[in-house]
């Protein structure tokens, strides 16, 4: 009944073991080519959120987490019964949102190194959590899409 707590902890495992991985082996900025001029392994920490806004603001953060994680949890118990995409969802997000809290906790900042330039732009580093929470945010609008749609077939 409660797979999905499994698929959080499987995604919260991985980036933690993947964020260890970097700060043990790698220094700070260093940066390893993957594909030349598109994606690059880079040793990089964030203190605050996506593209470097709210830098320090750890308070800030670590009470959104909390309510993030509550209502997840809360939606979870609520929905995931009727729609295993939409619960789904919820385990991604609630697995990058606990990703991203244990480093903030713990290091007061976020490990990040998926490294991409895209069309000459060089996208902001990222961690497995950070595209767990966009994965997780994409199937909660296709699962809501999919869900208005049975509901007017339905009606």
């Amino acid at each position: 009944m409660y797979w999905y707590y499994i698929i959080a902890a499987i995604i919260i495992g991985i980036d933690q073991f993947t964020k260890w991985l970097v700060v043990k082996n790698m220094e700070l900025y260093e940066q390893i080519t993957i594909l030349e001029n598109f994606f690059y392994l880079t040793s990089h920490r964030n203190s605050g959120a996506a593209w470097g806004i709210l830098q320090g603001r750890m308070v800030f953060f670590y009470i959104i987490t909390v309510i993030v994680i509550v209502g997840v949890i809360y939606y979870m118990h609520k929905f995931a019964k009727e729609s295993k995409l939409f619960a789904v969802a919820l385990s991604f997000i609630l697995g990058g949102a606990i990703g991203n809290f244990i480093d903030r906790v713990l290091h007061q900042e976020v490990v990040d190194f998926f490294d991409f330039i895209i069309f000459g732009y060089d996208f902001p580093i990222f961690n497995i959590a950070d595209s767990a929470l966009v994965v997780g945010v994409g199937l909660v609008i296709v699962a809501t899409i999919l869900d208005e749609k049975k509901k007017k077939e339905q009606a």
